[in-house]
């Protein structure tokens, strides 16, 4: 486990959250990493020794279920031909759609984040008023590309080298190596997502080797939570 810089995060999405943090001891740890890095993995680990999760994935569903107003908006924009027959929005459509369109990219994502981090701001809350002192980690897969550090209070990325990940993508999913370099390269490469983190965990040797540098940032947040040094 690396720490790559120690400047502070501040939190200025919104006063709300502010408002939580400032009214408990909590601590924002916002988990990013590439396709196929691992995140799931590390994660997990953390949520065994105590950390609480939200999961932007999940959020990203949540906020486009039928009838909602992020589906509303999207069908008006993209069409019905982005609904399954039962008119649940088809999520690989409408990533299909948006993979190389950058104008439309945008729109989906005018359409979703605010009502996202609306959720993770209900969910955090939520978590405060059962545990002021809850280490939250929130599994954010898009968090540098979108700018969402202002929603934490530190960032971790999963790193693995580039070929590694290619392997892991093509072995996963049964893709072709074109498949896989075309994915990887529509994302911001993980060791420039690495420069940003406070924290980077390599994870491309042992579970092992990863759970101790698990092990240590888990001390390592532990007492910044304990110090109310978020």
């Amino acid at each position: 486990m690396e720490r790559k810089r120690n400047i502070p995060i501040p939190l200025n999405s919104n006063s709300e959250l502010e408002a939580i943090c400032a009214r408990s001891n909590i601590l924002l740890l916002g988990v990013t990493g590439g396709i196929a890095s691992g995140k799931t993995t590390v994660a997990d680990m953390l949520k065994e020794m105590g950390a609480v999760v939200i999961d932007f994935d999940i959020l990203a569903r949540e906020v486009v279920e039928l009838g909602k107003p992020a589906w509303k908006e999207i069908v008006d924009y993209f069409g019905r031909q982005v609904l399954h027959d039962n008119e649940i929005l088809d999520r690989k459509k409408l990533s299909r759609s948006v993979f190389q369109d950058t104008e439309k990219r945008e729109r989906l994502e005018s359409f979703t984040h605010p009502r996202i981090s609306e959720e993770f701001v209900k969910k955090v809350a939520e978590i405060a008023n059962k545990d002021p002192d809850a280490i939250i980690q929130a599994i954010i897969p898009l968090l540098f590309e979108v700018n969402l550090q202002g929603l934490v209070h530190r960032t971790l990325v999963v790193h693995i080298p580039r070929d590694k990940q290619i392997e892991r993508l093509i072995e996963r999913d049964g893709i072709s190596m074109e498949e896989a370099v075309n994915i990887l390269d529509a994302q911001l490469p993980i060791d420039e997502k690495a420069g940003y983190a406070d924290y980077v965990i390599y994870n491309e040797n042992s579970l092992d080797a990863t759970r101790k540098q698990v092990e240590e940032l888990w001390q390592i947040l532990s007492e910044l939570q304990r110090q109310g040094s978020n």
